[in-house]
């Protein structure tokens, strides 16, 4: 029995999250949810002169989905970028694929709308603020998460690869 000291009862607790990381988190789910806001409302915005640009020359039916064409790579390349940034890489291409088809969307956009100077603005703000929105999540999503070679190694980090 002499060899048993004192035991020392050892608690479980949860672990903290520092209150700024908390509040970060936080403003990039507000942020998350007034991106998708601004990318349904510039869509739902957009699809009336997207679908009446293609309704001369194809059927009613077809030109119901013809926006699609344009937002459908967007939309694709737009979940490429956030996955990419979610597990920090660079994803350039996914970016010239946004950035084009939101070119493509405010031209012909503006294309339809009356030839004055605030009717063209308002043609073609929808797709210019689902753009910079989404671009200032990324931003959000690549603060939250720091890449890694920024994080700190451990010391027995040294000769493992990655």
């Amino acid at each position: 029995m002499r060899g048993r000291g004192k035991r020392r009862r050892v608690r479980f607790r949860l672990p903290t999250l520092p209150w700024l990381h908390v509040i970060s988190l936080i403003f990039a789910a507000v942020t998350t949810v007034i991106v998708a806001m601004l990318s349904v409302l510039g869509g739902m915005i957009s699809y009336r002169p997207l679908r009446y640009l293609a309704s001369p020359s194809t059927s009613e039916s077809m030109a119901a989905w013809w926006p699609l064409l344009v937002y459908g790579p967007w939309l694709v390349a737009s979940l490429s970028v956030l996955r990419a940034a979610l597990h920090r890489r660079g994803a350039a291409h996914s970016w010239a694929v946004v950035v084009l088809f939101s070119t493509i969307a405010v031209f012909l956009c503006v294309a339809h709308a009356p030839r004055n100077a605030p009717s063209m603005a308002v043609a073609g703000l929808p797709p210019v603020a689902a753009l910079v929105s989404f671009h200032q999540l990324v931003r959000q999503i690549t603060l939250t998460s720091p890449p890694r070679h920024a994080l700190p190694r451990t010391r027995g980090e040294r000769g493992v690869p990655r």
